[in-house]
């Protein structure tokens, strides 16, 4: 079953935000909220209170265990900018824009998937592949000089 957790308008930019959930991508919840917890980076803190949320949601709602949830997606979205500004030389303004982004983390258990294995007695056979190449055919012209 698929839990979600939505952060929206984290006061941090979405490409400093994308570095740590590169970080756990595809690992488990908890192993992943302990790798975040011990970088000092800001994101990875917004990131580990993100997946807490997520694990939250799955135990009191859907009463997951949450030793079995792992990462499914975890996606970082652009959010508004605060646009401020301050004086410059000669009359000019200077703009200052404060970047936000939007976090979300979907939590996937791991139980139901190895379930759904069990249930099969035979392995299923894949079809074999086609040997047979694309055709790629390329025209090769020479550049005519001078007049035509």
């Amino acid at each position: 079953m698929k839990v979600a957790a939505n952060i929206k308008y984290l006061r941090i930019s979405a490409q400093k935000l994308r570095l740590g959930a590169d970080m756990v991508r595809g690992k488990r919840a908890l192993d992943a909220r302990e790798i975040l917890l011990s970088m000092p980076q800001k994101s990875a803190q917004m990131i580990a209170s993100g997946i807490k949320s997520a694990i939250a949601n799955a135990e009191n709602n859907y009463s997951l265990s949450s030793a079995n949830l792992k990462i499914s997606e975890i996606r970082v979205d652009q959010g508004p900018k605060l646009k401020r500004g301050r004086p410059r030389a000669k009359g000019a303004y200077g703009k200052i824009e404060h970047q936000m982004a939007h976090l979300r983390i979907i939590l996937d258990s791991d139980d139901e998937s190895k379930q759904a294995t069990q249930g099969t007695d035979k392995p299923v056979s894949k079809a074999p592949k086609s040997t047979l190449k694309p055709k790629v055919t390329t025209k090769i012209t020479k550049k005519k000089r001078g007049r035509k």
